[in-house]
């Protein structure tokens, strides 16, 4: 019953990411398209919104998951892929890109910011694990740090560039208009490679639930699925952001939404999230582009206004099971 809910409302996201805009068109106008008839002009306004759409769900369905596997991995509910320092570093590789390289255009910025977010990544990775007392705690506070050194970096530059500044102000707020196709087949193969770990790692996760004693008596390596959780959970993450910019509490708010629905198993838990996280996001892009019609309010900002109810949700359920 859960999948066909989630299906069904996957398939209406889709359709009305596809029916609203600036200019709003009907469900046959989107039917009619589809099947090769319409006359010109709705059938351009319509495939104008199709890169959007599917940008829209390989953003969602990849911090979905990733906010799947940084709870998995860290057994703290309130953890979401912003705990690796992904938006930080994607941001620091635009503005240094930006003005020291003369790099411009959407096409270079996705690769910068591919490169910032995965190197962030994998720093906040090593400096979490050194000396082998790799735990959550340390890994957290590792995101913390890269993220407030990178942040200040930032600050220091774009204010200090005005040219740098506008390329930053446009990116730094997540949103899946204005974007392309190059953008979804730019990140799509670290997408793929981390979705895949994420699936192979699931029966890893679930021992590790029960304590990593226990997964360790199973022949489960806690401390191989943590590495390998945390490298899917990157290249995830570092795929949504580069491609869409950074979008907050998608990774947050799915994950428990589903929880509630599923139990704990990961890999139902995945499985769903994949469904969910793109519904979720869609649907907020719709929603801002009908408040201000015919302007538009950028995803990332519908997305804060309701990720922040489900981390105040997260919160109470937390203070209420201690």
């Amino acid at each position: 019953m859960a999948a066909v809910l989630c299906l069904a409302l996957l398939a209406l996201a889709l359709l009305a990411s596809v029916m609203f805009g600036s200019r709003p068109t009907s469900a046959g106008d989107v039917l009619r398209v589809v099947t090769g008839g319409g006359d010109e002009y709705t059938r351009t306004v319509i495939e104008s919104r199709y890169p959007r759409t599917v940008l829209g769900v390989l953003a969602g369905l990849c911090l979905a998951v990733a906010g799947t596997l940084m709870q998995g991995i860290t057994r703290n509910p309130l953890a979401e892929p912003g705990l690796l320092g992904i938006n930080a570093g994607a941001s620091a590789s635009i503005v240094a890109a930006t003005a020291f390289l003369g790099a411009s255009g959407q096409r270079e910025t996705i690769w910068w910011a591919l490169a910032g977010a995965l190197l962030t990544g994998v720093a906040v990775h090593v400096v979490g694990t050194a000396g082998g007392g790799g735990g959550p705690v340390r890994l957290v506070l590792a995101g913390a740090v890269l993220s407030a050194v990178l942040a200040a970096f930032i600050q220091a530059v774009a204010l200090s560039r005005p040219q740098v500044f506008d390329t930053y102000r446009y990116w730094v707020v997540g949103a899946l208009g204005g974007r392309g196709f190059d953008a979804f087949w730019a990140v799509l193969p670290f997408a793929a490679v981390g979705l895949l770990l994420a699936l192979l790692l699931a029966p890893g996760l679930n021992a590790m639930a029960m304590g990593d004693d226990k997964a360790a008596s199973l022949g489960i390596s806690p401390a191989r699925v943590k590495g390998a959780g945390l490298l899917a959970a990157t290249l995830l993450a570092a795929a949504a952001t580069a491609a869409v910019g950074p979008i907050a509490f998608v990774g947050l708010a799915v994950p428990h939404v589903v929880r509630a629905l599923v139990g704990a198993d990961f890999r139902a838990q995945i499985l769903f999230t994949s469904l969910a996280g793109p519904t979720l996001l869609l649907f907020a892009d719709v929603i801002g582009r009908i408040l201000l019609r015919p302007q538009e309010l950028m995803v990332g900002v519908v997305t804060a206004f309701v990720g922040a109810p489900a981390l105040l949700f997260a919160v109470r359920r937390m203070r209420g099971a201690g």
